[in-house]
């Protein structure tokens, strides 16, 4: 089983990594891990942090010559702005954020001993063990990718540019929609025989757990609803083809062997210049809410974090169907499958 743990806060030391379960004998390369943090840090709408942090990963365990020994693999991104003890206490919640909901299940009494591990910042982790799941796809030519659809129901570059370029002049924040596509994905990931093994429920939790999002689609999604059987099911053809994939590449909890493609949406940014109406948890009077250092649109950002979320899970179903010892028994498991099933 493949698993994994993060460690960090936004303004602490460093975000931390720990992945076990990747097989031996894979090349890592670094460069690669590094270029997807790069990727996670851009997009217009991104905040003045990206201008401070240069994310770089170290693997601290796990390689000997840059190729896994089977042990987990440790992965550390040092923060530049590490000022965690040095920032003043935040009073008032932010409507949206984890502020308030922490600060009551913990019993704090600052609230930035809440934002500082429920910050957006620790996607860094995410993308990181992405990265690294990536490369192990792409052993399998599977590629998995990300685009923006909309910015507050714009559609065209020019479109979502505007909106977020008008946002950032009425210092509020924008959300909006994008998809995640994976390609090459083999029939026969997940299973239909209990609800934790469906590849569609693993794929949906792992995008909704991303700080922010806050509805998923696969396929066809909500477009079933005003649609009849007849026309929303992909038909079947000669050789196991399709002309449609309205089922976004899952039948039954399991890959049918077309393209995944998943939307999500992610909400606007909870801190806002112009901060919403709140209240002090000191004084219990009326007050705004606290205004931190923020992003104005992050939705391109958030796709490439979904994209390391879905390469995740799909590493881990992949290892769970072919082995996860070595990467070697893996391919001839995996080669014998394709010869049974063409």
């Amino acid at each position: 089983m493949l698993r994994y743990l993060t460690a960090g806060e936004s303004h602490g030391k460093a975000i931390i990594a720990i992945l076990e379960g990747m097989p031996a004998g894979l090349r890592i390369d670094l460069a690669k891990v590094n270029h997807e943090l790069k990727r996670r840090q851009q997009g217009f709408g991104r905040g003045k942090r990206m201008q401070i942090e240069k994310d770089r990963a170290e693997i601290l365990s796990g390689l000997k010559n840059n190729i896994t020994l089977g042990s987990p693999l440790a992965l550390l991104v040092k923060n530049k702005d590490f000022s965690i003890e040095k920032l003043q206490k935040v009073l008032c919640p932010r409507p949206g954020h984890a502020d308030l909901a922490g600060l009551l299940k913990y019993g704090f009494t600052d609230i930035r001993e809440v934002l500082e591990r429920a910050s957006a910042r620790g996607t860094v982790a995410t993308v990181g063990i992405g990265a690294l799941c990536k490369i192990f796809l792409g052993e399998f030519k599977i590629n998995v990718s990300s685009r923006v659809l909309s910015i507050a129901g714009n559609d065209s570059a020019l479109g979502m540019k505007a909106v977020i370029s008008e946002v950032i002049k009425s210092k509020d924040t924008v959300g909006g929609i994008f998809e995640v596509k994976a390609t090459g994905v083999p029939v026969g990931l997940g299973s239909y025989v209990q609800p934790d093994k469906r590849l569609d429920g693993r794929l949906a939790q792992a995008i909704i757990s991303i700080p922010g999002i806050k509805a998923v689609e696969i396929g066809l999604g909500l477009g079933y609803s005003v649609s009849f059987g007849s026309e929303a099911h992909d038909a079947i053809y000669r050789g196991y083809s399709r002309k449609t994939n309205n089922a976004g590449g899952i039948e039954g909890g399991i890959s049918n062997g077309e393209d995944i493609i998943l939307r999500a949406c992610m909400k606007p940014i909870c801190t806002l210049m112009k901060p919403l109406d709140s209240v002090n948890i000191k004084t219990k009077k009326p007050s705004k809410a606290a205004v931190e250092r923020s992003d104005i649109c992050v939705v391109s950002a958030a796709g490439v974090v979904a994209e390391s979320a879905c390469a995740f899970v799909l590493t881990d179903l992949m290892l769970d169907k072919f082995g996860s010892d070595s990467l070697r028994d893996i391919k001839e498991n995996y080669r014998n499958y394709l010869k049974r099933i063409s």
